[in-house]
């Protein structure tokens, strides 16, 4: 008997290592894609400069690469179930570095869409889709710190760049930087996506414990989209997409126009020091509010996190010319934002059932691309207008604001509806 159960655990065992070697290697992957957007507001008074262009326009860029990874994830999804993940992710990593190496020799504003925004935005997204479905494969019983934690390492991901980006543009210039760190990113990022593996098989126990523990129909993503629901959650992502994409993109520009960017705050630079704490807490708070989501409600976590960007974002503008708070309030505002990574996949799976979660939150993340064009080049046409940064701020807040207001006194109430009617629809074809 103790011969059997040893050669029971052993398998068990050696399948358990496999899942955190998978899950080691798209955190990789995720991290090698993770610079061309989180590190772009470093690149832009430089890209300013090299082309002579206004940062409306130049911000363009921002808004090509998300609106790219986000439109297309419905159609990369079907390529990746149908020629497999490791092929997939091998090329969307080779084309997130090539990105910035073609972007090195742009010498136009159409160049650098094209290179930047158009094949970084391809690559980008191939890669985030295909990673987050394969490490929900491989941890069947607990898909959603998979799901978490992939996607902070494509938040934090940029931590270990940051810093060396900004000395490499300083000795280098913007040409010489992308050309080596593509360079880097593509060989890093390609070498560990050879070892991802497709699960042979999910345990018998695993399908049956989320057969029972499903409660909601299955919703096909033409059923979803006729939903009122779904649209509510398409909103709220944008709204909160919009406001922490105001921050990513443009966050060089108002450190310098608030003159704290060189600002020496703990030894260091306020701006890469930021910019660094920001990686770290946008990454931290994906997993850890999925988990706090999963005890307490999603709709009463979206409320306090969403709420709590919105006030660290006044209070950051109402202390802007004080540097030390100005890292510190940066991170508290990434702290509040980076969850919606985590909490809108959760609830939508929550209400539209697991079957098709994949592809369902293929189309939510559209929002996502649209929230790009609004805190991209739409708020830097505000700021370049009024001449201010304060009607920027201040639309951000209100939308944080909103958002939350809306998770806890719209979204609850319609959501336990749906779900009723939803079982009660179960039911009464059961008896019939």
């Amino acid at each position: 008997m103790n011969t059997l159960n040893a050669a029971a655990v052993l398998p068990m065992r050696a399948s358990a290592r496999r899942r955190w070697t998978q899950l080691a290697l798209g955190l990789v992957c995720m991290m090698s894609i993770s610079s061309p957007q989180y590190v772009w507001t470093l690149m832009t008074k430089p890209l300013m400069t090299k082309l002579d262009i206004a940062l409306p326009e130049l911000q363009v860029t921002f808004s090509i690469l998300v609106l790219l990874q986000a439109f297309c994830s419905p159609f990369q999804g079907a390529l990746i179930d149908r020629f497999g993940p490791r092929l997939l992710i091998s090329i969307g990593t080779l084309l997130a570095g090539a990105s910035w190496m073609l972007a090195a020799h742009a010498d136009s504003t159409l160049a650098l869409y094209i290179t930047y925004g158009g094949v970084g935005g391809l690559g980008t997204g191939i890669v985030y889709v295909g990673v987050v479905g394969l490490m929900v494969r491989w941890f069947p019983h607990r898909r959603g710190f998979a799901a978490g934690v992939a996607a902070a390492g494509y938040g934090m991901g940029a931590i270990v760049t940051t810093f060396p980006v900004s000395a490499s543009l300083a000795a280098r210039g913007i040409d010489g930087t992308l050309a080596l760190y593509g360079l880097i990113f593509a060989v890093v990022g390609f070498a560990a996506s050879q070892g991802l593996r497709v699960p042979v098989e999910e345990p018998a126990s695993a399908l049956q414990e989320h057969a029972q523990g499903d409660t909601v129909r299955d919703w096909r993503p033409a059923q979803m989209l006729r939903a009122p629901l779904f649209w509510l959650m398409f909103a709220m992502m944008t709204m909160m997409a919009t406001s922490g994409l105001m921050v990513t993109s443009q966050m060089a520009s108002f450190a310098a126009d608030f003159g704290v960017s060189k600002v020496l705050v703990f030894g260091l630079a306020a701006l890469p020091l930021a910019l660094t704490i920001d990686r770290f807490t946008n990454g931290l708070t994906r997993p850890l509010f999925g988990w706090v989501s999963d005890r307490f409600g999603r709709e009463q976590t979206m409320g306090f996190a969403f709420a709590l960007e919105g006030i660290a974002m006044a209070l950051w503008l109402l202390t802007r010319d004080n540097a030390t708070l100005f890292v510190l309030l940066s991170g508290l505002v990434f702290f509040g934002w980076g969850e919606i990574f985590s909490l809108f996949p959760s609830t939508l799976t929550d209400t539209f059932g697991t079957r098709y979660a994949t592809a369902n939150y293929g189309w939510l993340y559209i929002s996502f691309g649209i929230g790009s064009i609004f805190g991209g080049p739409l708020a830097a046409l505000l700021h370049q207008h009024t001449g201010s940064w304060i009607p920027v701020f201040s639309t951000a807040i209100v939308l944080d604001i909103a958002t939350a207001l809306l998770a806890l006194l719209v979204l609850k109430p319609a959501r336990a509806r749906f779900l009723d009617a939803a079982r009660a629809g179960q039911a009464g074809r059961t008896v019939t």
